[in-house]
């Protein structure tokens, strides 16, 4: 069912106005969301809506939130989210690390304490746009802990999801991946569409391997796995230390302040090229890495050789035009969603809900 990404847009605003949010704060995370749809990645697009609307009314996310600087030394910059929504917050937080790499020619944002911060990708992106370089790394210190670690079979860690971007020319260069097997959006998207998991990703509450993915879910559920074994789990385990312990929002614990929700904490360094003495040769370098990587013979002749971001925009540019693929049952939760709020799906996604 392909839903037109403008009317999905403004029906994610008017819900979240109807929760709390101011209209400005309302169209940075309708549009975030949406745009993660764009980008393929429903996992962190409009399937989040439902779960964001019953964290607000319990008080697990606080509408409107503004962060808080408690260190400001110019290229160092260490703040709190208040609790507030993820996107609203970070976006706030990205430009002003942007414009301190600008400034001082590199920045280091340490925000903790933020609801979902969404599709990380999307921060490397903005700062891509701004001809930046940047890192993000983020882990979750409340619930969400989900990701058994290399050799074990409980939950003991979350997803840790890391981001890479870089402005290049043609099409900027944008690394987005959990160090889990899968993120915990695409079991959801896999649950509501009815399908079973690739092997390798997930184990049930016994620890034995699943691919059903209801099997994360219960009173006793299963855990991910990391991605790439040890590997997974030590990239795991070194962002638990950036984005949860560096930035005093805390690594992955039951223990946690926060246990009892769920709280992202983002650390991100952001490079000015220029001051590397490196503005215009640095496109002119990874245009010829460009090149390069494409020049390798392929596997099968009728599948490219991608690079980091390519995927992203081959969906947005598709999804424009023909719509954006949701499911029945993430469109009927939408339309109850809406409805708790008194806000009716907008036609045609009211049809679709319906069929």
């Amino acid at each position: 069912m392909a839903v037109p990404h403008a009317a999905l847009d403004a029906f994610l605003r008017a819900v979240l106005v109807q929760a709390g949010s101011n209209p400005a704060e309302a169209a940075i995370v309708a549009g975030h969301l949406v745009d993660a749809n764009l980008a393929g990645h429903d996992s962190h697009g409009a399937i989040r809506i439902p779960t964001y609307l019953d964290w607000a009314a319990r008080g697990m996310v606080v509408p409107n939130q503004a962060m808080q600087v408690l260190r400001d030394t110019g290229p160092l910059l260490a703040a709190d989210g208040q609790v507030g929504y993820g996107q609203a917050v970070a976006h706030a937080a990205t430009l002003l690390a942007g414009e301190r790499a600008r400034q001082f020619g590199l920045c280091a944002l340490a925000l903790r304490n933020c609801g979902h911060l969404g599709r990380i990708g999307t921060y490397a992106e903005l700062l891509a746009e701004r001809v930046l370089v940047s890192v993000q790394w983020v882990n979750t210190s409340g619930m969400g802990i989900l990701v058994a670690p290399h050799g074990g079979t409980e939950r003991w860690l979350s997803t840790d999801p890391i981001a890479f971007g870089a402005p290049a020319p043609g099409g900027n260069l944008v690394l987005d991946m959990a160090t889990s097997a899968s993120a915990e959006g695409k079991v959801s998207v896999a649950r509501n569409k009815g399908a079973a998991l690739p092997a390798g990703q997930l184990l049930d509450r016994e620890g034995q391997p699943s691919t059903d993915p209801n099997d994360l879910y219960g009173d006793l559920p299963g855990a991910l796995l990391p991605l790439g074994g040890y590997k997974g789990s030590g990239l795991a385990v070194m962002c638990e230390v950036l984005a949860g312990s560096l930035t005093g929002g805390g690594s992955s614990h039951p223990d946690n302040p926060t246990a009892d929700r769920l709280a992202n904490n983002l650390f991100s360094v952001v490079l000015d090229p220029a001051a590397f003495g490196q503005g215009d040769a640095l496109g002119a370098d990874i245009a010829r890495l460009v090149a390069w990587v494409r020049s390798s013979r392929r596997a099968d002749p009728d599948v490219p050789v991608l690079l980091p971001g390519e995927p992203e925009r081959s969906s947005r540019a598709a999804r424009l035009r023909d719509g954006i693929p949701l499911d029945p049952a993430t469109l009927r939760q939408l339309a109850e969603a809406g409805a708790k709020l008194g806000v009716t799906l907008p036609s045609p996604l009211r049809e679709m809900a319906d069929a």
